[in-house]
């Protein structure tokens, strides 16, 4: 995982912007938004559902994707990915 300082100053390629809704809603927004992400590019959620930070990384992992990190702002969770494949 990278630091906040690293997260803080990665090129994003796509940011999700799923703030006010209720799991599975920033998932799904996700996992629709990444396929406009090119291979090796980065994915930034925005969520403020505490349970997105765990459920991004489970579902990066598990689709052979690599987390990145997470940094928590007030209030919402800034939520990184690449895209492996």
């Amino acid at each position: 995982m990278l630091s906040n300082e690293e997260l803080k100053k990665l090129s994003v390629d796509k940011v999700v912007d799923a703030r006010g809704t209720a799991c599975p809603g920033p998932l799904l927004a996700a996992k629709r938004a990444l396929a406009e992400v090119p291979v090796g590019g980065v994915m930034e959620v925005l969520s403020s559902d505490e349970g997105t930070a765990k459920d991004i990384p489970k579902w990066a992992a598990k689709m052979g994707h690599e987390f990145l990190g997470v940094i928590e702002e007030a209030g919402y969770w800034r939520i990184f990915m690449k895209k492996m494949k």
